[in-house]
Parts: C-alpha cells; sequence; structure tokens
C-alpha cells in the first residue's frame, strides 16, 4: 500500500509517527520493525523510523506473509445464536479475548471457534481466522464470525459499507445534558498513551459516528443505547468520555475508576442487537444477546419507565 504526503501538517513529522495515524490498528513497535527490515520505504529507497516527512513524499508499506502459527483448538464453551454452514453468531462474554495476540497466545474465542467449527476462513489472518469484526475483551454481545473467505469477504464489505446495525448499551459515570443527539468526529491513536484512542481534529484519525440516547438512570449513572454508524477502535468509549464528559463505569483506560459513582465490577459495555444480510442466503437476520445481569438496576428502569 502506499500513502502520499498531502496534508501541511505533517511536514517535518517522523515517519513512524506518520504511520500510526494512517494504520491505527498497528503498533508503533511493529512499525518500526518493519522500517528496520526495510518492509517500508520513503520516496523508494529504505530510511529510518526517525526520518522526517515532507509534503509529497510517497511512502510504501509492504506487509510481509504472516509465518504459519499453529494455533491450538480449545474446548472453551460457547453461547452460540445462530449457526449454519456458512457463518457462526455468537454471544461473547465479559473478559474472553477475541484473537490470540501477545499476553494471550490461547484461551481467546478464535481457540474455541477453532474447535466448534473445525474450518474456519482463513482470510482474516494466520491468527484471526474467521473474524470479521471484534470486541474488546471487556466487552460483552453480539458477534459474527465467517466459516468460508465468500462469507468472510461479503461480511467485511457490509461493515466497511455500514450495511448491518449495531446496538450496544452503555452505562456512564453521571448524566449526559441532553437525552439523546449524534456524536460526529475524528478518532485516532492517542499521541502518548499508544493504548487509548482520541478525538482530533487536526484532519488525521477516521470518521467516528454514534447516535445515542438516554434510556434511563439510576444512582447519578445513565444507561445510554448507542447505535454505531462506524466501528473505529473504542469507539463507544472515546465518544462517552470525550464528547459526553460520562467515561463508561468499569472503563480502565478512559476513566479514574477512584472517581466514578458506582463502583461497577467490569466495563459496563454490551453489545446487545446486531442485524445483517446473511451473506450468503440475502436472508435479513437479527440477533440480540441477553444483557448481563450487571445492568439490571438501569434496565429495570426502563421497564418501570415503559409501564408508566
Amino acid at each position: 500500500m502506499e500513502f502520499t504526503v498531502t496534508e501541511p501538517q505533517w511536514a517535518k513529522e517522523r515517519l513512524d509517527h506518520f504511520l500510526q495515524h494512517q494504520l491505527e490498528d498497528m503498533s508503533r513497535t511493529r512499525l518500526q520493525s518493519l522500517i528496520k527490515d526495510e518492509h517500508i520505504l520513503l520516496n523508494g529507497s529504505p530510511t529510518k523510523s526517525k526520518a522526517q516527512i515532507k509534503l509529497h513524499d510517497v511512502i510504501t508499506v509492504i506487509i510481509p506473509e504472516a509465518q504459519p502459527t499453529e494455533i491450538l483448538a480449545q474446548d472453551i464453551p460457547l453461547n452460540v445464536l445462530f449457526e449454519d454452514e456458512h457463518i457462526i453468531v455468537i454471544n461473547k462474554p465479559e473478559g474472553l479475548v477475541v484473537h490470540p495476540a501477545a499476553g494471550n497466545p490461547d484461551g481467546t474465542l478464535v481457540n474455541a471457534l477453532l474447535f466448534h467449527c473445525k474450518n474456519l476462513s482463513g482470510i482474516g489472518g494466520e491468527l484471526r481466522p474467521g473474524i470479521v469484526h471484534r470486541l474488546d475483551k471487556e466487552t460483552s454481545g453480539c458477534l459474527v464470525a465467517a466459516k468460508h473467505d465468500l462469507a468472510h469477504n461479503r461480511l467485511t464489505e457490509a461493515f466497511s459499507n455500514r450495511k448491518l446495525t449495531k446496538i450496544y448499551l452503555a452505562v456512564v459515570n453521571g448524566i449526559p445534558a441532553q437525552s439523546s443527539g449524534r456524536i460526529e468526529n475524528h478518532i485516532g491513536r492517542h499521541p502518548v498513551d499508544r493504548k487509548r484512542m482520541t478525538v482530533v481534529k487536526d484532519g488525521s484519525g477516521k470518521e467516528a459516528v454514534t447516535e445515542w440516547e438516554r434510556l434511563s438512570i439510576h444512582d447519578g449513572c445513565a444507561l445510554i443505547q448507542c447505535h454505531l454508524l462506524t466501528g473505529r477502535t473504542h469507539q463507544i468509549r472515546v465518544h462517552m468520555r470525550d464528547t459526553l464528559l460520562t467515561p463508561i463505569l468499569g472503563d480502565t483506560i478512559y476513566a479514574q475508576l477512584s472517581r466514578q459513582i458506582v463502583k461497577a465490577p467490569r466495563l459496563m459495555l454490551h453489545a446487545w442487537k446486531l442485524a445483517f444480510t446473511h451473506p450468503i442466503t440475502g436472508e435479513e437476520l437479527s440477533f440480540e444477546a441477553p444483557v448481563p445481569e450487571v445492568f439490571k438496576p438501569w434496565t429495570d428502569k426502563v421497564v418501570e419507565t415503559l409501564k408508566s
């Protein structure tokens, strides 16, 4: 892939810093390794991570093919919402990592899917077979995986073109000033803390759109329904904190837990509903992952409101 430097704010910026904003799913360490191994070229020539880029520079990124890695199929229980020969939809529990990575070589959803499905789409990569989208480890709820490459390609296209519906529930620390709204801005990697994302206003980052509605209030905290129109990393977590100024309860990355009104036992974020067109049959599918018991004080308030 190629990137051309067209925006003045990137002039004299380090090469690795620029690429971090373009390839937000790739760590700085990984980028520096690719530069060192001459898989990233500046104007056709090998370079260094600290090289300063200029307007109209052309940066070529060559991602080497992943070395075959044998992933262990593990008999980990799955809560299956739907399954056929093409796809599987599960209710992912809180605490389950989606795919192997540093610090989580096994015990992941991918390990469980390999055992359950036997054969999975390989197009997601050696370490992410079948995975079309992901949920954070601390987030529970609906997740779809593909069993073969055609289903994987079509689902990936549907996600990219926003041809599906994703509804989340979040309990936030405090009460937003408004009862509903639409958040539309850009999200990029935090310039200092690489584990975090943040709202950016300099033209970098990627478009992030969330429609939200306050459903109930309990103990000074609000239950928020979020409709994601894009799928950026940590999108809801960033929008709740940076835009609504009410971080999600139990968020160890974006909130100061000692200052939260309610001490939550987990990240209070749940992928509640998922709807899309079946990638092979064309059938309209809709799924709902039961809301975890820990949300009950707030969901009960919604029921009370509906009854009144």
